[in-house]
């Protein structure tokens, strides 16, 4: 069987969905009778305009010699074909949930004509496929409310779980990830000017602008941080990371309403080590609560507070981590039930 993933592609910038699509690829090909290759289609959505084009560019591809599509993303998803199962990362969020609290930038008039083309477009797609799926049921739930699409969740699995073995618990808390305004890594910084334990945070990961990094280094500069808190931007080798959150005290991840579980948690709860996020963190939920690590209001005091609680006990972030570890191992995620289903 020839399986072709299909994920779109923002050159130079890169998080879970790229590392997730790299590796659903190989674990295909690690496959009997089967071959696979990963197609990235480029993407840009701003303008608001350039939002149709990006959608007739996909639905107007044809695919020969290929068995089997796996969609991933908006807009890849829409290439047409007649043997086509989603799995469902995220759609473009702008259009849906992220429009009603006014994060997105499609309000005016022209940009109702957009989100309702998107919609239309989206729900052609989901009723033309053979099985659909999700990455959470946070995904699930607003595929539901907005597209009245049933689905399934399909957990994706950690990567590479032999890197993340856990070690001692260091002096820094460790924020790894894409850094991003929705990540909010301003939030950890800020929350360092009020933190009074003698703890460093380190983040770590490649950044979506220019203008975000001169955010995070105006306010360490502001803050006289320079000493407590280190940018490690940039791409880092996977073992770079692993060795990262494995000598953590503890690691956060404060992202807004996330779609899944997340990559940067599922990594701190293998290695056995006490998470940091917020209560509105969204999929991240399922795994971080009071028994695995912190949840606290996404305000830099309230985070200060949390930060302040795994450090200042190493005994403390010691059990929670292992809580922490026992109910990512008590989810059995795997890749060989993935790779069954989107076969099926």
């Amino acid at each position: 069987m020839k399986v072709l993933v299909v994920n779109n592609a923002v050159p130079f910038i890169r998080g879970g969905a790229e590392e997730l699509a790299d590796h659903l690829v190989r674990q295909l090909n690690a496959t009997a009778g089967v071959q696979s290759e990963l197609l990235r289609i480029p993407f840009k959505w701003d303008p608001a305009e350039r939002l149709i084009d990006e959608m007739l560019i996909c639905r107007q591809l044809r695919l020969y010699n290929v068995d089997r599509v796996i969609g991933l993303k908006f807009p890849a998803y829409l290439i047409p074909h007649p043997n086509k199962v989603l799995w469902l990362l995220h759609q473009f969020r702008q259009a849906y949930d992220l429009h009603e609290p006014g994060r997105g930038y499609l309000g005016d008039a022209r940009g109702g004509v957009i989100r309702q083309a998107i919609e239309v477009a989206d729900n052609r797609c989901f009723a033309g496929c053979a099985a659909v799926y999700v990455n959470s049921p946070v995904t699930q739930a607003r595929m539901k409310r907005f597209n009245g699409t049933d689905s399934k969740v399909l957990y994706p699995p950690l990567n590479d779980a032999e890197l993340f073995t856990g070690g001692d618990y260091g002096g820094y808390i460790f924020a790894g990830g894409r850094v991003a305004q929705g990540k909010r890594q301003h939030l950890l910084v800020e929350a360092m000017a009020e933190v009074r334990s003698n703890v460093r945070l380190v983040i770590a990961g490649p950044p979506e602008s220019e203008d975000y990094v001169g955010i995070l280094a105006s306010l360490i500069e502001r803050h006289n941080l320079s000493d407590r808190v280190e940018l490690r931007l940039g791409f880092h080798p996977r073992e770079d990371i692993a060795a990262w959150v494995n000598g953590a005290r503890a690691c956060a991840y404060i992202p807004y309403d996330e779609d899944s579980l997340g990559y940067v948690a599922m990594e701190a709860a293998a290695a056995g080590k006490a998470i940091l996020t917020t209560d509105d963190a969204g999929g991240l939920l399922e795994i971080v609560g009071a028994d695995t690590g912190v949840v606290v209001a996404p305000n830099p005091k309230a985070i200060a507070a949390g930060l302040e609680h795994l450090v200042s006990d190493i005994g403390r972030a010691r059990a929670l981590g292992e809580a922490a570890r026992a109910t990512w191992q008590e989810k059995g995620i795997v890749w060989d039930h993935v790779i069954a289903a989107l076969l099926a």
